[in-house]
């Protein structure tokens, strides 16, 4: 408890020269803080900065995960980055912690391909957040769906056309993706993949 209750007088201090340091000119603040012993022996682990991701230059497949991951999906994703010598990265919209329990059957399959994973949770409007995720992403080769999914339906059906900046591959799960599939493969686009 004494270790809590000096983090905690730690942090009273530290929003107490905040406030006062909003109140006061850039010079009268380094004034300030020169003349001060103010020092944070160590940061509590819970507040620690996460590491940031490395980035590679390699190539890049991306699935799109949603609350569910067929286990077809993830055997078409882990061949697939391992023929074609790319690594994966997952959205999500979840949580990590939800997204890397769905991810964990797999992890050892994964491994044993060489490929290597990212997860990427991501906020918003699940189409805008993908969209503007893949645009700053020149890395990604296309992106991976479930047909079952609200992204994969509407490619299925035909809605969905020019929103996202790579090719999108449905990956057919059910026989409700396979009819759609064989009902709308006449209306298929050139950036348009569905593997059954």
């Amino acid at each position: 408890m004494k270790k809590l209750t000096e983090a905690m007088k730690q942090m009273l201090d530290a929003l107490a020269f905040a406030h006062a340091g909003n109140n006061l000119s850039l010079k009268q603040k380094s004034e300030v803080l020169d003349k001060s012993n103010y020092t944070i022996d160590k940061v509590p682990s819970s507040v620690e900065a996460r590491q940031p991701r490395s980035r590679s230059s390699a190539r890049r497949v991306a699935l799109y995960l949603g609350s569910e991951l067929p286990v077809e999906v993830m055997d078409y994703v882990i061949s697939t980055c391992a023929s074609l010598k790319h690594e994966l990265t997952v959205l999500t919209f979840q949580s990590e912690s939800a997204g890397m329990e769905l991810l964990e059957p797999h992890m050892e399959a994964l491994t044993e391909a060489g490929v290597k994973m990212e997860l990427v949770p991501l906020t918003g409007d699940p189409l805008a957040g993908l969209a503007r995720y893949l645009r700053g992403h020149s890395e990604i080769a296309f992106l991976t769906c479930k047909d079952s999914g609200y992204l994969g339906r509407s490619y299925l059906k035909g809605m969905q056309r020019k929103d996202l900046p790579v090719p999108v591959v449905v990956v057919t799960t059910s026989a409700e993706g396979k009819d759609t599939l064989e009902k709308s493969s006449s209306s298929q686009h050139e950036d348009q993949a569905v593997v059954a």
